[in-house]
């Protein structure tokens, strides 16, 4: 059977699918319904894949069979014998970080140098805009008060990974996106405890310091463990490029367990054991698996990033699915509420982000990138921090739900500005492309 042919059956049997589970919710018959939504999202998955509109769609629809799963057989996605699965959330986070920095480097914050208007404004915008309008949204909506701090959670994270490949589709000003991204990622550990100490402290008790220091582990650390994955795996950067950097990223290493012995009250025995675990998964392992794997691979290096790629994608579902599962009985109380109150929250962020920029006279491809970098977070981090606080089936559901809507909001303005590129970027009328 020829491909196209199998792209036409999928969608042919999502379609069938559909109306077959319609038929059936109509009926209250729940027990069917839900095995048929989830073939109707498998099969237009894979139907997508056969059209050029849609196809980016995919990974999304995806999630929402996942999703759609969870929703509908929650027992099999919260434990596997005794283990719980939401204790896999901060590892496969640490390791989408870990995929982050080590396919980044030093010369992604040239743009702060370069461009330090548009990073201004772009940072800026992120922090003020999402936070003020989450706790707007939190407020008048007068949600329960941990369904509202996990609103304002998902407003105070810096701006999420898609953000880029969105930039990327839109003609937007990729350089620009990667550096707003690394910027906001990296003063989150001060940021984001501050605001949701302020914004949602209200709602629920938040601990400053122990919050910096989920940051710092969760995000922070797995990045500067990829930092120095890249340095030695690439092994471009002079021997004194090296060392200094090797030095900075020990600095961190050891602010982050100057900030444990502050959160957990530590003596210095417990402080020299943290650093020494420190030490080891994100400064030492890191240095020896790279140089390992250059003389395994000898230069071909392009498979690692397709490899972390992969693994950042379904590791992201992975995490919506068990936040879904966890906090299933919540979900349907204040479900649909909650999904408008995202798109809200998500469109909210796209159109100040660009009027923003717009009203600085920022150029259009500015402009686009600051959109993007406003209006969509890090969903995988706020849901990391709810599980810290031990309330992953309240606080959690806000992210669980914004990640998904972000990429489909984000992958529809993307493709919408993809058919329209900038005007800087068309040719003056009798000019030689």
């Amino acid at each position: 059977m020829k491909q196209s042919n199998i792209y036409s059956l999928a969608l042919g049997i999502a379609g069938l699918s559909l109306l077959a589970a319609l038929f059936f919710l109509s009926q209250g018959n729940q027990a069917n319904a839900g095995p048929l939504l989830i073939l109707f999202f498998t099969a237009l998955a894979i139907g997508v894949r056969g059209t050029k509109t849609f196809k980016a769609f995919s990974y999304t629809i995806w999630i929402f069979t996942a999703v759609t799963a969870s929703m509908f057989y929650p027992q099999y996605f919260t434990s596997i014998g005794d283990f719980q699965l939401k204790l896999m959330i901060v590892p496969l986070l640490q390791i989408i970080m870990f995929g982050m920095g080590s396919q980044m480097s030093f010369e992604d914050f040239t743009g702060v140098i370069k461009m330090p208007k548009g990073v201004i404004i772009g940072v800026g915008a992120h922090y003020i805009i999402m936070p003020l309008v989450a706790f707007g949204i939190a407020h008048i909506f007068s949600f329960p008060p941990e369904i509202a701090a996990g609103i304002i959670l998902i407003g105070t994270v810096p701006s999420g990974l898609a953000s880029n490949v969105m930039s990327y589709l839109a003609h937007a000003n990729l350089a620009l996106a990667v550096t707003i991204g690394a910027i906001s990622t990296l003063i989150s550990p001060f940021v984001t405890p501050l605001l949701m100490q302020w914004l949602g402290g209200q709602y629920i008790q938040v601990d400053f310091w122990h919050m910096m220091l989920d940051i710092l582990n969760m995000i922070i650390l797995p990045i500067v463990a990829g930092f120095i994955f890249n340095l030695f795996s690439k092994n471009e950067a002079s021997q004194k490029s090296k060392v200094i950097q090797l030095i900075g990223y020990f600095v961190v290493i050891l602010l982050t367990n100057l900030v444990y012995i502050k959160s957990s009250g530590s003596d210095f025995n417990g402080f020299l054991s943290a650093i020494g675990k420190s030490l080891f998964w994100f400064y030492i392992l890191p240095m020896l698996g790279a140089i390992i794997l250059r003389k395994m691979v000898k230069g071909d290096d392009q498979w690692m990033g397709k490899v972390l790629s992969m693994i950042s994608m379904v590791g992201i579902a992975v995490i919506i699915t068990i936040i879904t599962a966890a906090g299933r009985d919540s979900l349907l109380k204040v479900g649909l509420l909650l999904i408008i109150t995202s798109l809200l929250h998500n469109l909210a962020g796209y159109v100040l982000g660009y009027g923003v920029s717009w009203a600085a006279g920022m150029p259009e491809k500015d402009r686009r990138t600051v959109a993007f970098e406003v209006g969509m977070q890090n969903g995988g981090l706020a849901s990391g921090l709810a599980l810290q606080m031990g309330k992953i089936a309240t606080v959690g559901l806000a992210p669980a739900i914004f990640g998904p809507l972000m990429n489909v909001t984000g992958s529809a303005l993307a493709s919408w500005w993809r058919s329209r590129p900038p005007a800087e970027d068309v040719p003056a009328e009798g000019s030689v492309k």
